[in-house]
C-alpha cells in the first residue's frame, strides 16, 4: 500500500504540475516546455535530457489541445504557419542531434538564459497594433488574415518581413530542439516584432506551430533512448488538459495583467536553474 500510494503520489504531483504548463503556456504563446522543464528539474528532479525529452512530447500534445480551438475560431494564420515550419523543423532537427553532445550543466544555462529572454519579450511585446496591408513578398503568397470579433465584422491584418521572421524560426526550432521549449518565445517575438501580426494572432500561431517543431525535435531524442515515458505519459496527458483550459481563455484575456505576470514567473525560474547550474546542483 505504502509504495502505490507513494506511485500515486509522484504521479498526481507531474500532473499538477504539468496541467499548470500547459495552461501557462497556452495562455502565453510560449509552449508548456518554458515551465514543465524547469519544473521537472527543481521539483521533480529528473535529469535535464529526460525533462527536455519529457517537455518534448508534452509539447507535442500542448499545440494539439490547444490550436484545436484556435483554428476552429479563427485565430491561427494556418497558411504563415506552414511556411514557417519549414525553417523550425530544420533548426529543430539540428538541435535535437546537439542535445546529445552537449552536458546537461550547460543545457540548464542556457535554458535559464533563454528564460530571461523570454522575459524580455514578453515585456516589449507591442500589443495589438495592426498592419493592415501586407509587403510584396507576403501579398504574393496571401498571407494576410482576419481577426474575429464577437458581434462584429473580422477586422483585417497583414503580413510584413517574411525573410527575417524564416531566420528566426530556424534559431526558434533550434531551441526547441537543445531546450525542449517547442520555440514559443522567439516564435511569437518574430511574429509580433518583426512580421507585425497582432499579438493574440501570434500566440495561436506559434501554438498551432510548436507541436510540430517538438515532434521533430522528439524523434530525434527517442531514437537516443531519452523518452522516459514514466514521465514524458503523465507529463503529456496533464499539458493537454491545462492547454485545453488556456485556450479558452486566451481571446478574453488581459493582455498587460498577464505579461506582468509571465514575466516575474519566467524571471524566478531563470534565477533558480541558473543558480542550480552554477552549483551544480
Amino acid at each position: 500500500m505504502g509504495g502505490e500510494s507513494g506511485v500515486l503520489t509522484i504521479l498526481g504531483g507531474l500532473l499538477g504540475l504539468a496541467i499548470s504548463a500547459g495552461f501557462l503556456g497556452a495562455l502565453s504563446g510560449l509552449g508548456g516546455g518554458v515551465f514543465i522543464v524547469p519544473g521537472l528539474v527543481i521539483f521533480a528532479q529528473v535529469p535535464m535530457h529526460v525533462a527536455v525529452g519529457a517537455s518534448l512530447i508534452s509539447v507535442v500534445a500542448t499545440s494539439a489541445g490547444a490550436s484545436v480551438a484556435f483554428v476552429r475560431d479563427g485565430w491561427t494564420n494556418v497558411r504563415l504557419a506552414i511556411i514557417l515550419e519549414c525553417a523550425t523543423v530544420t533548426g529543430a532537427l539540428l538541435g535535437a542531434y546537439l542535445a546529445g553532445i552537449i552536458p546537461g550543466r550547460a543545457l540548464e544555462i542556457l535554458f535559464a538564459l533563454m528564460m530571461l529572454q523570454s522575459a524580455y519579450f514578453a515585456m516589449t511585446q507591442r500589443g495589438d497594433e495592426i498592419v493592415t496591408s501586407s509587403d510584396p513578398l507576403c501579398t504574393r503568397l496571401r498571407l494576410d488574415g482576419e481577426i474575429p470579433q464577437d458581434n462584429a465584422p473580422p477586422v483585417h491584418y497583414g503580413v510584413v518581413n517574411l525573410p527575417i521572421g524564416a531566420v528566426l524560426m530556424v534559431v526558434a526550432g533550434l531551441m526547441s530542439g537543445l531546450l525542449g521549449v517547442g520555440g514559443g518565445a522567439l516564435k511569437v517575438t518574430a511574429m509580433d516584432h518583426y512580421m507585425r501580426l497582432p499579438l493574440k494572432v501570434s500566440s495561436a500561431t506559434s501554438n498551432f506551430m510548436i507541436g510540430v517543431t517538438a515532434g521533430a525535435g522528439a524523434i530525434v531524442f527517442l531514437a537516443r533512448g531519452d523518452i522516459a515515458t514514466s514521465v514524458a505519459g503523465p507529463v503529456a496527458l496533464g499539458v493537454t488538459a491545462g492547454a485545453l483550459i488556456g485556450s479558452r481563455i486566451l481571446p478574453y484575456a488581459q493582455i498587460r495583467p498577464l505579461r506582468m505576470l509571465f514575466v516575474a514567473i519566467i524571471t524566478l525560474i531563470a534565477i533558480e536553474m541558473g543558480w542550480r547550474a552554477f552549483m551544480g546542483i
